[in-house]
């Protein structure tokens, strides 16, 4: 029994403890795999720490695009659109009902039990496609705030005039190293304590953003600001005013999207109370703290720095002293994305390994598990496959980084293709087959209204993203030393 429970489901760790004194049923849920342990709170800390990344930082920029009546009104209508879809897709959890039906451990095994079809294969490369962009962007962003860190000191040291240049490979190499480790925890259930960490982290250097925006705008001196933000014929071209608009929005309509995390956390909660239920109130948590801090740093930040609001007002060196809180916040930010890395890549790792483990099931180099005694942590055990694979998947996100440091542009195309399948369209067409609602019903209508309303946001955000790309490739120069 124990041997066909590890060839179905390899990446949960089975202790031979388990099997023991007869407490099978004991130390197993519904599924038979190991007992699941997270709660609300740590459900809460995975979701915060996948939604609010270093992105906070640049809201301001957001902001000065759209102005005092837009940024507010889109960054709370993102937040309601975020929680409503996110509460549909964790009743989806189980199939077909919401409390005791059988269990989808991933958003594509949701799709499959609830519309099928050819669905589900979209539903896999706009997940999967998005994981990967988001890994390898994080790899980047994470060396920009380390860079950072350097360039404040040779700042503090030499002048702000000095241009105090410095490569970005090196803190790829770094950040590459620290996830080739981490990578090896075995399974999303078991990163609860990183997840705590990163969200620490990312309260943190929000709040130090927002005590420095607060600082400045209590210091005085005069920024301009408008009710529409940034000027056509003074700050930018019409164009411009255009396409920065359509960018702001899908930065803000992005910022909040965690759907292609989300069924893997709900997955982590213990059956008791009734996971649905857990979830929805971490989202409700994760949504209504992340949304706090994205309406504070944006507002705050757009008051201290008017149209002028850099891209990100920390890495972006929109403040140089203290020169020590400068660090410590970037800091921060690089710990955060350590992180928050895992949370995203974990649920790509989980679906190569089961579709090879469940097509090479007699693979003892896939399937097998071997015991190492590692002092002071105890029995770890190795898969050889999850080794290798995991390994070679941080090299190559490290070295796709490094030679396409841009990414981050492609990476908002990636964002504006998945936002609107993933966040909006299948948790409603879900929820529609899930409850039965009539066709042309008010719900029916409203919902789909939702829908292509957002599908709008998605194609418009999309070409903003497209035009950003063709700017930074007029303007790309190969192994370019990046600030």
């Amino acid at each position: 029994m124990a041997k066909n429970m590890q060839k179905t489901s390899m990446f949960i760790e089975q202790r031979p403890g388990d099997y023991e004194n007869g407490d099978i049923q004991k130390n197993l849920d519904d599924d038979g795999r190991s007992k699941r342990t997270g709660t609300w709170l740590t459900a809460s800390a995975h979701i915060i720490t996948a939604v609010i990344g270093s992105g906070v930082l640049s809201l301001a920029w957001a902001i000065a695009q759209l102005g005092w009546v837009a940024g507010p009104a889109v960054l709370m209508a993102f937040s309601f659109i975020t929680y409503f879809t996110s509460t549909l897709l964790a009743d989806c959890y189980r199939a077909p009902d919401p409390v005791h039906g059988k269990r989808n451990y991933t958003y594509m095994d949701v799709v499959r039990a609830y519309l099928g079809g050819r669905k589900v294969q979209l539903c896999g490369l706009a997940q999967y496609a998005n994981l990967v962009g988001i890994t390898i962007g994080y790899t980047i962003t994470a060396s920009i705030s380390m860079v950072a860190v350097k360039r404040s000191n040779c700042f503090h040291k030499h002048g702000h005039h000095v241009k105090c240049q410095t490569s970005n490979y090196p803190f790829m190499a770094i950040f590459a190293c620290i996830q080739l480790v981490l990578s090896q925890i075995p399974n999303f259930d078991k990163l609860s304590w990183l997840s705590i960490v990163a969200a620490v982290m990312s309260f943190a250097y929000s709040s130090i953003g927002l005590g420095l925006s607060i600082a400045k705008v209590a210091g005085g001196g005069h920024v301009r600001t408008t009710l529409t933000g940034v000027t056509v014929g003074v700050d930018v071209s019409g164009s411009e005013k255009v396409w920065r608009t359509f960018q702001a929005i899908g930065d803000i309509a992005f910022a909040y999207a965690y759907s292609t995390v989300l069924i893997e956390i709900q997955d982590t909660i213990k059956s008791s109370p009734p996971e649905n239920k857990s979830m929805k109130r971490a989202t409700s948590i994760g949504v209504s703290t992340t949304t706090l801090f994205y309406v504070l740093c944006g507002l705050f930040g757009y008051a201290a720095f008017g149209n002028d609001a850099p891209g990100n007002f920390l890495t972006g060196f929109g403040f140089y002293e203290p020169f020590w809180l400068i660090d410590f916040a970037n800091v921060c930010i690089a710990i955060h994305l350590i992180g928050a890395y895992q949370v995203f890549a974990q649920p790509l790792f989980g679906f190569v390994e089961g579709w090879c483990s469940r097509n090479w099931s007699d693979n003892k180099f896939i399937t097998g598990e071997h015991a190492v005694d590692v002092p002071f942590c105890g029995i770890y055990y190795v898969n050889f496959f999850r080794l290798v694979w995991r390994t070679s998947y941080v090299i190559v996100t490290a070295v796709v980084a490094m030679i396409f440091p841009f990414f981050n542009d492609f990476l908002g195309l990636i964002g504006a293709g998945s936002f609107w399948p993933l966040t909006v369209y299948f948790p409603i067409e879900m929820h529609i087959a899930q409850t039965k609602i009539p066709k042309y019903s008010f719900r029916w209508i409203w919902l789909k209204i939702l829908s292509w309303v957002c599908l709008v946001v998605s194609l418009i955000a999309a070409a903003g993203s497209i035009q950003g790309l063709i700017q930074s490739l007029k303007t790309y120069k190969p192994f370019q030393t990046q600030d």
